[in-house]
Parts: structure tokens; C-alpha cells; sequence
């Protein structure tokens, strides 16, 4: 009875699973029915309590044991979700700050062993090798030149040692000087709302007034003057003489200024406001308006008299021309043909005056020009003479200065209504840091196209204009054509230390160590080639300036039109051209003695093949290589002479446009940075390939 009793307990105490208490007894568990007393009998049982308790306790560990398994194992799961996170932010941060050289130092050699400087220069074709270089590699090594200067090297091989002489010692100051403020940290300057000077004052500043913010919607300038009786001359430039012919000549030129953005360069004309009173090729009084940017002149809009037409566009509700009394103009015939109609129809007769041209010689003129919204206005003695529309890539806030020369003495200047604050016009004004302008890094293998695109130390609105548009192209920024920026040192050491601020943050900046000169922009052509053969190992070399759009993908694809095995020299070529003798660009005898250049490409864009890139910078390293002032006819020279040796492809197309832009371009030069941005929109955003040359 009392096994009995065990087992019947310890079984119906197993499944029950209740915390001390026996389940009910079930009428069909015959195995569990007891009687009552036996039930309590058997729950007062020492065996009974013994087996309960040692039940319970065990149910208990079991649970506990669990449970913390249980927390540590979602403590470890947290532990590891945290430092996931932490690694997923920081890792971006590591990488960025990590440059260059920190990791030449912190890589051990044994691990991964880097070439010596002997055994990069054995081998510059090497593609192991992609960091951004900010100096090129071009050196002037002026004692083998000084050795040899006897075999024939002219004025502007001694202009470049000079130049590479100073550049040296420009550069090494650069890089132990500590500059403290950076790009970014800018200041707006506070401007006079208006400026007044007298003509005694006016012309002790050589004949220029200084607007330091520039103008804007509303501001006005008033001149109060006398025109000069007119005097001969020879040579006008706005008639046309036999030799020996005299011509009397009485004119003067109004002009709006930007800053001067290249040395040796006119400062482009906002606005250009020129009567010809006396000399002018018509042989009429005429007034004549433009612009004008890099030397290269717009489209003429001139005033010779005429009314402008009904149908003509207009700016601000003014026309463009007003009408004045002309010699050839006889109004008495259009007066006796009205006469008779306007008396049978009792027509009342209007009152009118023909008004003279607005400037006499030796008679005072007050001139007023206003800035309106949609253009300028022009109004002499309180009469509306004519108007000016706005055009792209000129604006208000450029016009810097109002210059007045020829023949013209000034009584007063007064201007008013002008902006009292501006962005002060140095690089902070124009240069965006963000990173979405960084240049791609180089990549390992060789790149298909490879751009040097010609700068000077103070352009920085110009780079950052090629930053804005064509270096967006998908071709450049997944690094299949690589672009970069070639500039001299500038003489002002302010502009170097912000140009080299401009070039770390960049990557786009390639600085040549020499002190920048207009006669020697031929060696940063050798500094593109230098750069496109031995860094960028590039299949094609293009060469261009900071002032011309290049439509990328379309230069590439007629690159890619020629076979690969020969020599290519592509872009818009002269033949025959001879040198000029006199002038501004005039050539001696001395620097070039042939009467006939060889064939060139316009300087603005043209591609060369790698092979003739190689020849040109081995060419340069051995002090073989002729220089020339005009780095395009030198281009020419060189091609023609790596000729001899191997057949090259001349290959001539309009489409490379030396004077400005036309119609499906591949590149358009003399773009200021506005019209950049507005030809980058029109291709872009709306897929057509057009000019913003004029409004």
C-alpha cells in the first residue's frame, strides 16, 4: 500500500506542475482517485514533502539559470548593434583626414613597400601611384640652360629663367608662411551711397572714378562736361584712310569697368557709351554702345539718327535710338505732304521740334545715366537719347569703375543711389568650399582624356565657374576624363597664399614654379603635357582656357574618331597664317624670321595625341625645345617638327571657336563666368546646345 502510494503520488505531482497544490482528482484517472483520506494521509508524509520540495527547488534553478542566460545574451546583441554604429559614422571621418603623406607614414615598408624617388623617375608612365600633386613637374634647370645659352636661346628662354628663379623662392615662402584666416571667413565692406568729385579731382585719378560695391537697380551717374573741338589725325580706328590722309576726329568714351582679370589685358567694358561727334566712318555724328571681355568685342549697337522701329524691341518702355536732325534728313517734304490732308480734315497741328544731335563742340552737356530693369538709360540735357540693354555675362554689381577719356574735359562727377554693401570682390566672394565641387581623385588605370585647362593666380570666379559647369559632365566626375587647373605664382603673395588655400581644398590646382607672364603661358602648355603623359597617363591631351566651355563628351568622341595607332593634333587650325609686324600682338624679325607660321590650332582648345605630348616634354627636359611667345603658333612648331619623325593627322574643325560661340560648338572661348553657367543650364536642364553671347 505504502508503494502504492509513492508512485500514484510522484506521478500526479509530475504533470500537474502547480505550485504545491494536487490537481482535482478526474473520474477518468482511476490511477489518481483517492479518497480523502488517503489524500491527506499521504500529503502529510515525510517521503511526500521531501519529494515536493526537492521538486520545487529544481523547477526554480532552472528558471533562474534562464533568465540571466537569457539578459547576457541581449546585452552582448546591444554591445554589438552599438559598436556597428559607432563604426559606420566614424569610419568616413578616419578616412578623410587621413592625407597623403600621413599614410606614407604610417604604412610600414615591409608590408607594403613604396618605390623610391629614383624608381618613379624611371618610370613615370606607372599608374601604382594616383595622389593629387599640387607642383608640377616642370623645372627650368637654368645651369644647363646657362651653358648652353650660346646655341642660339633668345629673350624669352632668359625671361624664363628669370621667372622660374623667382618663382623658386616665391614657392618655398609660400610653404613655410602660415596664413591664419581662412577662405571661408569673409567681411562685406561698407560703401559710400553716393560719390561726388570735381573735374580737377577726376583727373588726377586719371580720368577714373572708383565704385567699390558697384551698381544696382536705380543708381545713376551724372557727368557735367564740355567736348573738344575736333583735331587731326592720322590713324583713327573708327575711319577708314588712304596713307597720307588727315582726318578731323572729335570723340569720347564713357565706360563702365569690371576689375582687370588678366595682367597685361584691357579690364572688361560693362558698358561702352561712345559719341563720334567728328571722324566716324559714316561721316555722320553717331553714338555707338558695347561690350566687351578679354579684349574681344560684342556686337556694335549703334545710334546714327534715327528713330528706332515701331516693332523694336525696347527696354524699360524707351526705344533704343531716339531720333536727332541729320544733314540728309530734309523734313520740309513730309511737312508740304500732310499739310493739304491735316487742313481739308481740320486736324489740329502738332507741335514740333527737331532736336540736334545732343553733343556740340565746345557747348556744356549735362548726362545722366541710370540703371533700370532691363537696362541702361542714357539722358543729355534732360532728354532721353538712348538705351541699353542688359547682356549676359555683364552685371551691375560688376561695374567697379567709370572711366571717361578722349576728347572731353569734365566739369563734375556726381553718382547716387549706389549699393552701400557687397561681397567684396576677392575669393571669398567666389569661391563655394563645398565638397560636392572637389575634383575626383586620379584613377589606377590610364584615363581616356586628360584637360589642362589654362588659369592665372586671381581667376578665381573662372575656375570656380569651370567647377560649376563643364567639369559637372558624368565623364569627369567618374574620372574617364580628368580636368585640372595650371597657374603660375602671382606676383602679390596674398594671391598665391589664397590660391594655395584654393588648391588643397580643391584638388584641382596644379601650381608651375615660375612667376607668372603673359609671354610665357607657352610653359604652362609644356606643364599640361608634362602633367598628361607622366601623372595621368592619359590616351589624349587637351589644352584650353579658364574662359572657354568644352563640351566633353563631344571633344572625346572626335578624338576617338581617329585611330588609335597615329599622332593626332585636333581643333581649329590656321594655315599659311603670317606674323604681324606692328601692333599690339607685332612679332619681330628677331623672334620669328619666317614669313609664314606653321599650321596651329587656335590656342582656346585643341587635342593632342600622347605620343607628341611625350616628345614635347622630353623635348623640354633636354633644353631642345624652341619657345615662342605665343604658345599656340608654338604648339604649331612643335607638331610640325615631331612630323618629321612620325605622320601626323591634322584634323580641322570650326566647331573649336577661337572668337566667342556659334551654333552647335564644340567649344566656345571668351565666356565670362555668367555665361558659363547660363550655357551649363541650357544644356542640362533643358538639353539644348546654345550661346549666351547677347541678351
Amino acid at each position: 500500500m505504502r508503494q502504492l502510494l509513492y508512485k500514484n503520488i510522484k506521478f500526479c505531482l509530475i504533470p500537474g506542475g502547480g505550485a504545491g497544490v494536487l490537481p482535482p482528482p478526474q473520474p477518468s484517472d482511476s490511477a489518481c482517485s483517492l479518497s480523502n483520506s488517503e489524500h491527506q494521509k499521504s500529503t502529510q508524509s515525510p517521503l511526500f514533502l521531501y519529494t515536493f520540495v526537492s521538486n520545487q527547488l529544481s523547477m526554480k534553478r532552472t528558471k533562474a539559470e534562464w533568465f540571466i542566460s537569457l539578459r547576457q545574451l541581449q546585452f552582448l546583441i546591444g554591445v554589438g548593434f552599438l559598436y556597428m554604429l559607432i563604426v559606420t559614422l566614424l569610419l568616413p571621418f578616419i578616412f578623410k583626414s587621413i592625407t597623403p603623406q600621413d599614410e606614407e607614414i604610417s604604412t610600414p615598408n615591409f608590408l607594403f613597400p613604396l618605390p623610391s624617388s629614383e624608381e618613379q623617375k624611371e618610370s613615370p608612365n606607372s599608374t601604382n601611384i594616383r595622389g593629387f600633386k599640387v607642383l608640377s613637374g616642370l623645372n627650368y634647370d637654368t645651369v644647363s640652360v646657362n651653358s648652353t645659352s650660346k646655341q642660339g636661346f633668345g629673350t624669352i628662354q632668359r625671361s624664363a629663367m628669370e621667372a622660374f628663379s623667382v618663382g623658386k623662392k616665391f614657392y618655398e615662402e609660400l610653404q613655410l608662411s602660415e596664413f591664419d584666416s581662412p577662405i571661408s571667413n569673409h567681411t562685406r565692406e561698407i560703401c559710400p551711397n553716393s560719390i561726388t568729385l570735381s573735374g580737377s579731382l577726376f583727373q588726377k585719378m586719371e580720368s577714373a572714378m572708383v565704385l567699390p560695391c558697384g551698381m544696382t537697380l536705380g543708381s545713376h551717374v551724372t557727368i557735367v562736361g564740355r567736348p573738344r573741338p575736333g583735331h587731326l589725325e592720322q590713324y583713327p580706328k573708327i575711319s577708314l584712310l588712304k596713307p597720307g590722309q588727315n582726318l578731323m576726329v572729335s570723340q569720347f568714351m564713357m565706360e563702365l569697368q569690371g576689375l582687370k582679370t588678366v595682367d597685361g589685358e584691357d579690364p572688361p567694358r560693362i558698358f561702352h557709351f561712345n559719341p563720334r561727334l567728328r571722324g566716324d566712318w559714316s561721316g555722320k555724328p553717331v553714338i555707338e554702345m558695347n561690350t566687351c571681355y578679354r579684349m574681344q568685342w560684342g556686337l556694335a549697337h549703334r545710334c546714327e539718327g534715327w528713330k528706332s522701329r515701331v516693332d523694336e524691341e525696347n527696354v524699360d518702355g524707351q526705344v533704343k535710338c531716339e531720333i536727332w536732325i541729320r544733314d540728309d534728313y530734309n523734313s520740309s517734304e513730309e511737312l508740304k505732304t500732310t499739310w493739304w490732308l491735316n487742313r481739308m480734315i481740320s486736324r489740329t497741328k502738332k507741335v514740333r521740334y527737331d532736336w540736334p544731335f545732343p553733343f556740340v563742340e565746345g557747348k556744356l552737356f549735362v548726362l545722366t545715366l541710370s540703371a533700370g530693369l532691363e537696362g541702361y538709360h542714357v539722358n543729355v540735357d534732360g532728354r532721353h537719347i538712348t538705351s541699353f540693354p542688359y547682356r549676359i555675362g555683364f552685371a551691375l554689381e560688376d561695374a567697379t569703375g567709370l572711366s571717361l577719356k578722349g576728347d572731353v574735359d569734365v566739369n563734375a562727377i556726381f553718382a547716387g543711389s549706389l549699393p552701400s554693401t557687397h561681397p567684396s570682390f576677392d575669393p571669398q566672394r567666389t569661391l563655394e568650399m563645398l565638397d560636392k565641387w572637389k575634383t575626383p581623385s586620379l584613377p589606377d588605370a590610364p584615363v581616356d582624356l586628360f584637360i589642362g585647362v589654362l588659369s592665372a593666380g586671381n581667376h578665381f570666379a573662372e575656375r570656380m565657374a569651370v567647377r560649376k559647369s563643364w567639369m559637372q559632365y558624368d565623364l569627369i566626375k567618374s574620372s574617364h576624363v580628368v580636368a585640372r587647373f595650371f597657374v603660375a605664382l602671382h606676383a602679390r603673395k596674398e594671391v598665391n597664399a589664397e590660391l594655395k588655400k584654393e588648391a588643397d581644398f580643391f584638388g584641382d590646382i596644379v601650381l608651375v614654379p615660375y612667376m607668372d607672364n603673359y609671354n610665357l603661358v607657352v610653359l604652362k602648355t609644356i606643364a599640361i603635357c608634362e602633367y598628361g603623359v607622366h601623372t595621368a597617363s592619359a590616351k589624349y591631351i587637351m589644352k584650353c582656357d579658364d574662359d572657354t566651355f568644352v563640351r566633353v563628351d563631344v571633344v572625346l568622341s572626335e578624338a576617338n574618331n581617329i585611330e588609335e595607332s597615329k599622332s593626332l593634333y585636333l581643333g581649329n587650325i590656321n594655315y599659311y597664317h603670317k606674323p604681324l609686324r606692328y601692333g599690339k600682338w607685332a612679332v619681330t624679325y628677331e623672334e620669328w624670321p619666317e614669313e609664314d607660321y606653321p599650321p596651329y590650332a587656335n590656342g582656346p582648345g585643341y587635342i593632342l595625341s600622347s605620343d607628341i605630348a611625350t616628345f614635347i616634354a622630353s623635348e623640354f627636359e633636354k633644353h631642345k625645345l624652341k619657345l615662342f611667345k605665343m604658345e599656340d603658333v608654338s604648339m604649331g612648331m612643335w607638331v610640325e617638327q615631331f612630323n618629321k619623325t612620325k605622320s601626323v593627322e591634322y584634323v580641322h574643325s570650326l566647331k573649336f571657336c577661337q572668337f566667342g560661340c556659334i551654333e552647335d560648338y564644340y567649344t566656345a572661348h571668351y565666356q565670362s563666368p555668367r555665361q558659363m553657367l547660363c550655357m551649363w543650364n541650357k544644356l542640362q536642364l533643358h538639353g539644348r546646345i546654345e550661346c549666351c553671347n547677347v541678351r
